[in-house]
């Protein structure tokens, strides 16, 4: 089992631009050669910000308000705000505020065994992380620079740096990259975390 920040990042580093658009990334396609149906059939438990949670409301849930579609995960997805938020009627969500950590918990025995998705934004990924609880980013990088908009992560990861454990490139020009966090020293976060 492991917690695993899996989104998509331009050259310069953003997830979205400063309009909250994708369409910088949609210019790509899916693609056969995406990753996404592996990477779903092995997550038991989503975790996503407000911004999130309110984009896929916007684009997909809500995009023809005359037609709602389906929420689109099966899994069950906390939301973290400190904001009420509307609930999707049938969906299994769930609204958290304060401190990661129990929430992980409840997320951890949700997920019976299998992994856990922070989707986004990079200050909830960056939580986990200061709470030791982010085992892995996989980023795909798109080869576009947009020079503003949410980045991907919003603390400094630099000694000791991520380890690269794998980079594929796409034919559509794009290239994922999977990445293991380090583990902090004794009495560190992330040690006190996992004992």
């Amino acid at each position: 089992m492991k917690t695993q920040y899996y989104t998509a990042v331009s050259l310069d580093g953003y997830i979205a631009d400063p309009d909250h658009s994708l369409d910088w990334l949609h210019q790509f396609g899916g693609g056969d050669e995406s990753s996404y149906p592996e990477f779903i059939r092995e997550v038991g438990a989503i975790a996503m910000g407000s911004t999130t949670y309110e984009w896929v409301l916007e684009h997909h849930v809500y995009s023809d308000p005359e037609h709602p579609k389906a929420w689109p995960y099966e899994q069950p997805t906390w939301v973290f705000s400190s904001r009420t938020l509307p609930p999707v009627p049938g969906a299994d969500i769930r609204f958290a505020n304060g401190d990661v950590a129990p929430v992980h918990a409840e997320m951890r025995a949700a997920a019976a065994g299998k992994n856990i998705w922070i989707v986004g934004g990079g200050e909830l990924a960056a939580q986990f992380h200061d709470r030791g609880l982010l085992d892995e980013i996989i980023v795909t990088i798109a080869p576009v620079i947009l020079s503003g908009g949410a980045p991907l992560f919003t603390r400094r990861i630099a000694t000791p740096p991520p380890r690269v454990v794998e980079v594929k490139p796409h034919s559509s020009g794009l290239t994922q990259m999977r990445l293991e966090l380090p583990k902090v020293g004794e009495g560190g976060a992330r040690a006190a975390a996992e004992s």
